[in-house]
């Protein structure tokens, strides 16, 4: 469930804020590029979001902020364009 939950909640950021600028990574289940700029293609991107899969869900659906999961180190977000929480919750 835990998978399918993460799976989904990425596809909904997909469709929010398209474009190919911010890599998000939830390991092991997924990873979506998002937002608008300048486009990844090859190595690792400039930009890089990444969370274990209960705080993307708790993120995703509202049930923690994004400056209180950074601040507590739940997310690891390098890059210009890495903050994402104008996106989120969905």
């Amino acid at each position: 469930m835990l998978r399918d939950a993460v799976r989904e909640l990425l596809s909904a950021l997909a469709r929010r804020a398209p474009g190919r600028s911010v890599e998000v990574r939830i390991p092991p289940y997924g990873a979506v590029q998002v937002g608008e700029g300048p486009r990844h293609t090859r190595g690792t991107p400039a930009n890089v979001v990444e969370m274990d899969p209960v705080t993307w869900v708790r993120l995703a659906t509202g049930r923690i902020a994004w400056d209180e999961a950074v601040t507590q180190g739940r997310i690891s977000a390098s890059g210009n364009r890495a903050d994402i929480s104008a996106y989120i919750p969905m």
